[in-house]
């Protein structure tokens, strides 16, 4: 393990508590569960935690699950309609020393970061009026503010989109109520020194559709990808929207402005990539057209033309949960983290099971100037989730430091921790930490510098091993089979 490493790794993801209450429920529906490695000193401990939101305990105390479809309140049982029915199941973010579980449905949900235990929403002393809040708000390494933006932003259906300036103190400074072409999934956006560029595309939704009893979103082919583009201390008016082909705008990596060109690059789709949000036309799912590609898209801003220029940077197929490094986001930068998948690497379905395909076996580290890719393979039983960059302590080389995220060991369920060195990634791993478990879904992870979490504080760790506090959950699960709910440690 890196001595020079001291901070955590926080992962968020959904794990069903209780099942689903209708079988087509999308999986981006289950229970927040946030967890965390903490490292110090070449030695990590472990942690996970369920986020105790109202619909977790709603449904601990019922003892069943309450809830329909995905952000369908018509398919909630009657008695919990009105609750907040968020899972908190998205994304960790840290700010003005404070650590949040996020959900885009929602305000964000305040955790302990030294237990994990859930505070409660926050709404930043009541000057952030948006009823939802981005899974990916940014963080300005120039100035240490915090960018963000609920949509829905004044409830179910809403047109709205509200655009917050945050100080690194947590204060709310800046406040911009906006309108969107159509709703849709505004779940990434990008932040320049300059602009905001918010991005979505497809997915679109409608009472008659929530009435019907089906999960919020469906993609609609017909509709275009959106760019909104907007300067940081612009309002409403300077608003601009750009509009391109088919796209599933999910996640995006950086832009750059550079007097009247601003250039994102995204690792967007072609076309519809979850199953579970079904084609409005009828048609089944096309996994063909889930293609996930780096892509550089370039906006003239002196033009009058509303669309723009795209070009896809490498050939290689990506996931796109790509990292960069995070204290040059929105300033050029060189290179981008993500995992794929290499079939030209062995994969051992005899032990692993018939997944042959559908694994990502392999981190890369993309060079956005010379087009190379050098990758780590994780092994043949195993598939990674997302990576985090972790710079290296003292240095201020871009892409000088660490990738740190978990794999699942198909062969013998259970979960592993990896730490590659991210200027040296073919070399294989630097550590691998391997839980006596398997561990939660992640959908999104990051490290965070102990500096960043001032209540974060050492894990009780033996040497070389991981260790879980038995005694403390033993407790919780009596309390779970009672129903009090008292305590939340797994």
């Amino acid at each position: 393990m890196p001595h020079d490493m001291d901070g955590v790794f926080v992962r968020v993801g959904g794990e069903w508590y209780y099942p689903p209450k209708f079988p087509d429920d999308a999986p981006l529906h289950s229970d927040g569960y946030i967890s965390a490695f903490r490292i110090k000193n070449g030695k990590v401990s472990f942690r996970g935690r369920y986020v105790e939101t109202p619909r977790f305990r709603a449904n601990l105390a019922e003892g069943r699950q309450q809830f329909g479809n995905y952000r369908n309140p018509f398919t909630h049982d009657e008695k919990v309609r009105g609750l907040d029915a968020t899972v908190a199941n998205t994304a960790p973010l840290a700010h003005a020393g404070m650590l949040f579980a996020l959900k885009e449905d929602a305000l964000p949900y305040r955790i302990d970061p030294a237990t994990l235990g859930t505070i409660g929403p926050h709404d930043f002393g009541g000057n952030y009026r948006s009823e939802t809040f981005t899974a990916h708000p940014k963080i300005d390494p120039v100035s240490g503010e915090m960018l963000t933006f609920g949509y829905e932003a004044t409830g179910l259906l809403s047109d709205d989109l509200f655009y917050y300036v945050i100080d690194r103190n947590g204060t709310v400074t800046r406040e911009v109520r906006l309108k969107v072409p159509y709703v849709s999934v505004v779940h990434d956006w990008a932040v320049t020194q300059d602009h905001v560029l918010f991005t979505f595309g497809g997915y679109t939704t409608s009472m008659e559709r929530l009435r019907e009893g089906k999960v919020h979103w469906g993609w609609d082919k017909t509709k275009p990808s959106m760019v909104g583009i907007m300067p940081r201390d612009g309002d409403a008016k300077d608003l601009r929207w750009f509009r391109g082909p088919e796209r599933c705008m999910m996640h995006t990596l950086n832009a750059v402005s550079e007097g009247d060109k601003v250039t994102l690059y995204a690792p967007f789709y072609d076309s519809n990539f979850f199953p579970f949000f079904t084609n409005v036309d009828g048609s089944p799912w096309d996994p063909s057209k889930a293609r996930c590609f780096f892509r550089k898209l370039t906006f003239d801003l002196s033009s009058s033309s509303d669309t723009w220029e795209e070009e896809i940077l490498f050939p290689q197929q990506v996931g796109d949960l790509a990292k960069m490094d995070h204290r040059f986001l929105t300033q050029p930068a060189r290179y981008a983290f993500t995992f794929f998948s290499d079939p030209t690497k062995p994969f051992d379905e005899e032990r692993a099971g018939n997944l042959r395909g559908r694994v990502s076996n392999s981190y890369g580290r993309f060079d956005m100037h010379t087009g190379e890719v050098e990758s780590y393979f994780v092994g043949d039983t195993h598939t990674l989730q997302e990576c985090s960059f972790v710079p290296r302590r003292g240095s201020t080389e871009e892409g000088d430091g660490y990738l740190i995220g978990t794999t699942s060991n198909l062969a013998e369920l259970r979960t592993e921790l990896v730490i590659v060195d991210a200027q040296r990634v073919s070399e294989g791993e630097l550590a691998r930490v391997i839980l006596p478990f398997r561990g939660g879904p992640q959908v999104h992870g990051a490290w965070y510098d102990a500096e960043e979490l001032p209540g974060l504080v050492e894990m009780p760790v033996g040497e070389g091993v991981v260790r879980a506090d038995h005694a403390e959950a033993a407790r919780y699960d009596a309390n779970l089979f009672n129903g009090s709910g008292e305590g939340s440690d797994d």
